[in-house]
């Protein structure tokens, strides 16, 4: 029997913690200053030594780009808030009740709010005794998948009382992840009033270097797009986009590829970006406006843009049958 000075416990449960990569608040060149400034200074993310890098980024990058970036927001910007935010929310409210009473499901971001140690740290005093995080990052990369982790640990070093922590793998060539993106991406190309000559898949471009350094990320978009190309019985081509500064990225590079396409003959295309689990930034505005305004000024004819699996039903799906996999043995 409890003394009645004894604080009150609540009931063990187990929690899910989706994240994704992060937003600003408002599509205002103040919060996407604040929100750049984060990403920004991650040693993960750019890796040069922060006293070369923190100069140029406070110096000229955070007094020039947040206004270009918010004009870019403003374009893509929903009721709900970004559709990086809108989505990942979505998703964890579809997944709710999905794994049992038990089973607690929230969302974070790396970069802005909700804050990854605010989202642990309130799941841990509900009694989160267990706790899953999913990067929502099918493809590993130092710069993605490790960044949540870092800030993930850093938020139990502070903690007395931890709890047990489960992360979900990169799943680029997982089953369930290539037949999601099959479904969805036949199912996108089947309401196009035209025949795309070509299916271009478009992932994050990340520096050449990150690859020497032995990071994953390039081979697994390979592979991803190996398997897809494979389940749908077609030809697929792959690129890289976002490149950013004087480094040499990984390639081939997207708008590059969009340019020269109209040249090799190939007037109608569908592109994917089947790296990203939700729509964002980089879908809606750098390739579905921006790089249809390159492929169509370089001569194209038609152009289409096919969404993420975003909280579809084949990327629910997948989603629920990735987690229940490494929620096993917590639940029955």
């Amino acid at each position: 029997m409890k003394p009645e000075t004894h604080p009150v416990i609540p009931a063990p449960r187990i929690g899910v913690l989706l994240v994704n990569l992060g937003t600003p608040e408002a599509a205002e060149p103040k919060a996407v200053k604040r929100y750049l400034r984060e990403f920004l200074s991650d040693r993960r993310v750019v890796e040069i030594p922060p006293l070369l890098w923190q100069p140029i980024l406070r110096g000229i990058i955070l007094q020039t780009r947040p206004k270009k970036s918010a004009e870019a927001y403003s374009q893509v910007w929903m009721a709900g808030g970004s559709p990086l935010a809108y989505y990942t929310r979505r998703q964890a409210e579809r997944l709710a009740g999905q794994f049992g009473d038990g089973v607690d499901v929230r969302w974070a971001m790396r970069y802005g709010k909700p804050a990854i140690g605010d989202m642990l740290r309130a799941m841990q005093a509900d009694g989160c005794e267990r706790i899953l995080i999913a990067p929502l990052y099918p493809q590993y990369c130092g710069a993605t998948t490790a960044t949540v982790m870092d800030e993930a640990y850093r938020t139990l070093a502070a903690m007395r009382w931890q709890p047990a922590l489960r992360t979900l793998p990169p799943y680029h060539d997982d089953p369930a992840y290539i037949d999601a993106l099959k479904h969805s991406i036949t199912a996108s190309l089947d309401a196009l009033d035209f025949t795309p000559d070509a299916l271009l898949l478009s992932f994050h471009g990340m520096p050449q270097r990150t690859l020497e350094l032995g990071d994953p990320y390039h081979c697994q978009c390979r592979k991803t797009a190996r398997l897809l190309g494979e389940a749908m019985g077609r030809d697929v081509r792959v690129a890289f986009q976002s490149r950013f500064g004087r480094a040499k990225w990984l390639e081939p590079a997207t708008d590059a590829v969009l340019e020269a396409m109209p040249g090799e003959g190939i007037e109608r295309i569908a592109i994917a970006a089947p790296g990203f689990a939700s729509d964002c930034l980089e879908t809606l505005e750098e390739l579905a406006i921006r790089g249809k305004e390159q492929f169509l000024g370089a001569g194209g004819q038609r152009f289409a843009y096919l969404p993420c699996l975003n909280d579809g039903a084949p990327g629910m799906a997948m989603l629920e049958t990735l987690l229940k996999r490494e929620l096993a043995g917590w639940i029955d």
